[in-house]
């Protein structure tokens, strides 16, 4: 069915937008039995959903020919999960209504309050805000709800999920109890429900997913990656798939920060967002990924909500998410609006069993595979070269004499191979991984008599492991200045230099380079694959043993052994070093 007409300004905004006919969402709001009524919507992130609530509350904000008469208060209040999403909703309303002469505000954190407060007193029709943020400025009496018309509660679920639910019923108490409410959220759980049926007077229920339903136009794969070679996998699955923006999820920061150094080392343009971000920060990211100039964003999925990128076609579990609920959330970023997405999910032969459960559980069907070769990329790469538009577009005017000269003055051969060279040149380097086949899981025989019957085991004694003797030094290209860490260094020590965990040392920091000790064994292996890593990798070269002088990283002694040093009882060692700092 096509858009109604009743309402010609915003009739109008749609057609300039190529709007012709409504989503499931915006069709179920627009319905006859929907009008004048609470709605309880079941709708997730990118099913149009702002432009259904923008139409839903039309009636109440617009007369008859579609204009909005001053109001002195607000008409209608739209509260959001986080800055993003606010600012975001307050652009796509902004267009819909924007031949009605309505005024929309925003209020949301990280922006200069006082500014807000007197876009609020000069009076506007729509404030679109963030929970933290209306409140404060309802307690500062810069927010006058009394005349409001309508309220609506955009990812109500997210909100809950943050904390915000004494900010939220803050701000239903302070609305007209004649008011329309609209109650937004990608599932409707036990504490939804006790909001809408706190807060909404004979709401009309709209589901256009079911609950815990995939999204038809995604198409969820698995990767089987061993342990030291999973960012290699998302290295590679990164480059074999291309999407004009990508999104990869961790579960803590620490995992982003190594993510995120890795693909920047191997010529990513990308982003990390996480809760350690600021504002400022955040929103130069998130613009970043929206103008193409950064094209993956790795981040924890707390720090990721509310961000919408339009153009994300793939999504990266790099761990698993913790419920089929997140699994769907999380992969729901893409696929959007007509439009297919990739979802893949990368974990070890040990996660497997769970990865399949996790996936049974969101009614998705996955197809198992191993990491992406360097032969699938090239090919990949090949055949995006041989279809790319700029072999089949007409020569502009302005090049042509260019052209021309080349061609006479070079062979076929030589063009060719210039054309190649420079199309590789920009290209993200990709990383040899070992490949498992997800017939290699382990899988668990069944216990005889349970695990109630399991015999009691006999307490181990600890494991000691041996001071390497003989090992062999390198010296690696980054430090502290470049935020070298254990954590992110051990697993391309390994990859670069084909070794094991088992076979590194001791692990020293300098400020601007690292000496690791690798032992006798597999010294010569790692030098020679060492030196055969490509030019943009970590710089390894044999180097002495260390003099002292270099800090030793918490995997500075042999693999496994502990620091037999003891502590002092409630020292702190942040401020231990500190002091000795001073």
């Amino acid at each position: 069915m096509p858009f109604p007409d009743t309402v010609p300004t915003l009739a109008h905004a749609l057609a300039e937008r190529g709007y012709q006919e409504p989503t499931p969402v915006q069709e179920a709001v627009l319905d006859e039995k929907a009008k004048g009524r609470d709605l309880l919507v079941s709708a997730r992130t990118g099913s149009g959903k702002t432009v259904a609530f923008g139409l839903a509350m039309a009636n109440e904000l617009l007369d008859e020919h579609g204009k909005a008469a001053p109001a002195p208060t607000p008409l209608a209040l739209v509260i959001a999960p986080t800055r993003e999403l606010a600012l975001q909703v307050k652009s796509e309303l902004e267009w819909l209504y924007a031949d009605t002469g309505a005024r929309i505000v925003s209020c949301v954190g990280g922006m200069e309050p006082r500014k807000e407060a007197r876009a609020l007193s000069m009076g506007c029709h729509i404030v679109v805000g963030t929970p933290g943020r209306l409140c404060d400025h309802l307690s500062r009496k810069n927010l006058n709800l009394s005349g409001l018309k309508v309220a609506v509660l955009d990812e109500a679920d997210e909100m809950l999920d943050l904390g915000f639910r004494e900010e939220l019923e803050t701000l239903l108490d302070a609305t007209p109890q004649d008011r329309r409410s609209f109650l937004f959220s990608a599932t409707i759980a036990r504490e939804i429900a006790r909001l809408a049926k706190r807060y909404q007077h004979d709401a009309l229920r709209i589901d256009t997913i079911g609950d815990n339903e995939p999204h038809t136009d995604i198409e969820y794969r698995a990767i089987l990656a061993d342990q030291n070679d999973t960012i290699g996998a998302i290295i590679n699955t990164l480059r074999l798939i291309e999407s004009p923006c990508s999104m990869v999820f961790c579960h803590t920061r620490e995992g982003v920060r190594q993510l995120h150094a890795a693909l920047l080392q191997h010529g990513f343009s990308s982003v990390a967002i996480s809760g350690e971000l600021g504002q400022n920060e955040r929103s130069r990211a998130i613009e970043s990924l929206r103008n193409g100039q950064a094209r993956v964003c790795v981040a924890t999925d707390v720090a990721a909500r509310g961000i919408d990128v339009p153009s994300l076609g793939l999504v990266i579990h790099a761990s698993l998410p913790g419920s089929p609920a997140t699994l769907l959330h999380r992969s729901g970023r893409t696929g959007r609006a007509g439009r297919k997405g990739i979802c893949v999910l990368v974990t070890v032969p040990s996660k497997k069993r769970q990865a399949d459960r996790l996936m049974q559980a969101a009614g998705v069907d996955v197809t198992w595979n191993t990491a992406p070769t360097l032969d699938q990329i090239h090919e990949a790469d090949t055949e995006r070269l041989i279809t790319s538009e700029a072999l089949t577009r007409e020569t502009p005017e302005n090049v042509k004499p260019l052209v021309e000269r080349l061609i006479a003055e070079r062979t076929p051969e030589q063009l060719a191979a210039a054309l190649v060279f420079l199309w590789n040149k920009g290209l993200p380097q990709p990383v040899r991984v070992r490949p498992i086949a997800p017939s290699s899981a382990p899988a668990r025989a069944p216990r005889e008599g349970g695990r109630e019957q399991r015999e009691p085991r006999e307490p181990r004694e600890p494991r000691e492991r041996k001071q390497m003797e003989g090992g062999s030094w390198f010296k690696l290209s980054v430090g502290r200045a470049d935020k070298a860490d254990p954590k992110w260094l051990v697993p391309v020590i390994c990859r670069l230099g084909g070794v094991t965990k088992k076979d590194i040392g001791s692990i020293r920091i300098a400020p601007t380079y690292t000496l690791v000790e690798i032992s006798p064994e597999k010294a010569q292996r790692f030098s020679e694959c060492a030196s055969a890593a490509d030019a943009d990798e970590i710089k390894i070269e044999p180097a002495k043993a260390p003099t002292g002088n270099e800090a030793p990283s918490p995997r500075g002694r042999a693999p496994g052994s502990r620091s037999t040093k003891p502590r002092r009882a409630g020292g702190d060692p942040a401020r231990d070093s500190s002091r000795k700092r001073r």
